[in-house]
């Protein structure tokens, strides 16, 4: 009998080469034919945009909407450093999810978050990120947060120690208590997981029960490789298709867009190729808590966005 299972390794491993060898084709193919965009632009363009030294910066990118960037991820982190100066910090979500869904992770009995060994499932700029000279990691088994500066170690330390995911004691909580901007490169309002901050802070209060009833005790190792125990409550999958997110709710990141954009808190200009934008992170939350009070969230339906108009 044939070895099928060897033959099936055989074919990914063929489908995998022929994938690498076609990236590499088209990466040669831009760095041809498309304008580069230096790491100096985009400093010169993040400075323009309204990020001053000193800044805390949450980063959620979108690298190809930039431009062809010379140096990459390397290239956009250096702007971001240059930008921000010695005084600053620069934020990144470096998650880590091989269940691919909170909740999914939870369920994996054998998982083990081990930052020594664990990079990110979110793409290249993350995986990247983890290697920037300096980078601090938190740990948590599913929403590690990596920073760079002067207050890196702060945002990150005690993500693990939380009690929530994005709650109190966590990256997003504090990098509000030092009032640091939510940054978007290329990106729409929708990929931003900064609005979960409301919902682990308000707790019952919160209009929809996002989070599912059951708690689970996850396993995380320290640098040292010492055991932590981590409570993680998931996100309930049945809400994602309301979300913001979510491919089919063009309806809620334009009407968020719009609604920031009116109040004067949504910064918006051009960085690269692309349109970004930034919000400083105290006057997002107030008016994320605002609207939740006025029957507007990220999961809002057309009919509850329609029954708020913006003036």
């Amino acid at each position: 009998m044939p070895n099928t299972s060897g033959l099936g390794r055989i074919k990914r491993f063929l489908k995998q080469k022929l994938q690498s060898v076609q990236k590499a084709s088209r990466e040669k193919e831009l760095a041809r034919t498309v304008e580069h965009i230096t790491a100096s632009q985009l400093a010169t363009d993040l400075r323009a945009l309204g990020i001053v030294p000193g800044d805390i910066v949450f980063l959620h990118s979108s690298l190809k909407s930039l431009g062809f960037v010379e140096g990459g991820p390397n290239g956009l982190f250096q702007a971001l450093t240059t930008a921000v100066g010695p005084e600053g910090t620069v934020v990144v979500p470096t998650y880590y999810l091989p269940g691919g869904t909170i909740h999914k992770t939870c369920q994996m009995t054998d998982y083990v978050f081990d930052p020594r060994i664990h990079g990110s499932n979110l793409g290249a700029v993350p995986d990247a990120f983890l290697k920037w000279p300096g980078v601090e990691r938190s740990l948590h088994p599913t929403h590690s947060v990596s920073a760079v500066g002067k207050h890196a170690r702060y945002i990150t330390a005690a993500h693990h120690e939380a009690p929530s995911i994005f709650g109190k004691g966590s990256p997003w909580d504090r990098v509000t208590e030092l009032n640091g901007k939510i940054l978007g490169l290329g990106i729409t309002m929708g990929p931003v997981t900064y609005y979960h901050l409301l919902e682990d802070r308000v707790g019952a209060e919160f209009p929809l029960p996002v989070r599912m009833g059951d708690e689970y005790k996850m396993t995380v190792l320290d640098f040292a490789g010492q055991s932590h125990i981590v409570p993680v409550v998931p996100l309930d999958p049945v809400y994602m298709p309301r979300r913001i997110d979510h491919p089919s709710r063009n309806d809620v990141r334009d009407y968020f867009w719009t609604e920031f954009e009116a109040r004067g808190l949504l910064h918006k200009g051009p960085v690269g190729k692309s349109t970004s934008w930034y919000i400083e992170s105290q006057a997002f939350y107030a008016h994320l808590e605002q609207l939740m009070r006025e029957g507007i969230t990220i999961y809002a339906t057309p009919e509850e966005l329609a029954a708020r108009p913006i003036e």
